[in-house]
């Protein structure tokens, strides 16, 4: 047979472009476009944001006396003005010894002298939220920062405290206590004229706890960058303990300021005034008029060390709010338990009768 010769041509080869450039007809948009979404945008750095102070003139200072006994109406619309625009007045003519402050003040600085291998077995936990705080940041930093230290008037505390302090901790102890009963009796009559909402379910259970604080000089910019460092802390934090009023002892000190998560607010306290902030309980039963805020004294001048202290008061609702921390275990009574034995019982049967009738 011929020898048949297919011919196979190859196809022609594909297009090359002869140069770099694409043929989008906009290309220089393209570029500019591609060039802005690869570049690294620029880091707002947190000091970049960090809240401004903003110097305020002192709240109002209200009389305990003509607020509570005598029940003026023009006082308590201040009290109450105050409370809705930042959270917070002063206290005068409250009827505490300046003196009985002074010395639980004294007897406060002696438990910041406690070796700090020693405050291991009294160091706070969310099990156990008393005593000695725990600090992650360095050596360096907590020598130049405050100390805290909470009070909790419970027996437990009170032994394991004596075990380690046993020289001071009965007498300061003691005095928290004089201190802490003075300002129970306070709020217990204010609270009544502050929400003045119509809440009748209310129980003032009182308080048992204080945030005793130890203020270093500021003498140095490590001062102002621990400053800085606690306002973020509480920003985020806010407060570890649910209360409804805050009752701030800090004579001496030179500021006050006022955090929350709008603001940074500073004044002049007057001297010998209780500073009263309002909390998270007076915020939800006031329906959100009241402004929780959290307050902390600056201490400038001469003094080495200066000490603050921050007593809590706390109310109990029965019937609309909860203000625990944590859930506790729920409980069924025996009688409730029978009720829904018998009830059970009875639906049983009921099935069992209707699957006989149908068969």
């Amino acid at each position: 047979m011929p020898e048949i010769t297919v011919d196979f041509r190859a196809p022609p080869p594909s297009p090359v472009a002869s140069g770099r450039r694409s043929t989008v007809t906009n290309d220089d948009v393209l570029t500019e476009f591609l060039e802005a979404s690869l570049r690294v945008p620029d880091l707002v750095l947190p000091d970049k944001i960090f809240p401004k102070q903003r110097h305020l003139h002192a709240p109002p200072e209200v009389d305990f006396v003509a607020l509570c006994f005598h029940r003026d109406r023009a006082l308590r619309d201040v009290v109450s003005d105050s409370l809705a625009g930042i959270g917070c007045f002063q206290l005068l003519n409250h009827g505490i010894p300046p003196q009985l402050m002074e010395e639980a003040a004294e007897a406060a600085a002696g438990v910041f002298r406690v070796p700090p291998a020693r405050r291991a077995a009294a160091t706070r936990s969310p099990e156990k939220p008393w005593g000695f705080e725990e600090y992650h940041a360095g050596e360096e930093e907590k020598e130049e920062g405050s100390e805290e230290f909470v009070w909790c008037n419970d027996d437990d505390f009170k032994s394991k405290m004596a075990g380690i302090w046993s020289t001071g901790y009965p007498n300061f102890s003691e005095k928290m206590e004089k201190v802490m009963s003075r300002i129970e009796m306070v709020a217990m009559k204010m609270l009544p004229v502050i929400l003045k909402n119509g809440i009748t379910d209310t129980e003032f259970v009182g308080g048992n706890t204080c945030c005793v604080y130890k203020h270093r000089r500021d003498n140095s910019d490590r001062w102002a960058n621990s400053l800085k460092y606690d306002v973020i802390r509480m920003l985020i934090r806010g407060t570890d303990y649910s209360h409804s009023l805050c009752f701030h002892v800090c004579n001496a000190s030179s500021q006050f300021h006022l955090y929350s998560k709008k603001s940074w607010l500073s004044f002049c306290p007057h001297q010998g005034a209780l500073i009263v902030t309002a909390g998270d309980q007076t915020q939800i039963l006031s329906g959100g008029q009241y402004k929780q805020v959290i307050g902390r004294p600056i201490f400038k001048g001469d003094k080495e060390e200066s000490i603050s202290m921050a007593f809590l008061y706390s109310t109990q609702n029965t019937n609309k709010y909860n203000f625990q921390t944590s859930m506790g275990t729920r409980t069924i009574s025996l009688a409730h338990q029978l009720i829904l034995a018998l009830i059970l019982t009875l639906v049983y049967h009921l099935i069992i009768f209707a699957y006989k009738k149908l068969h």
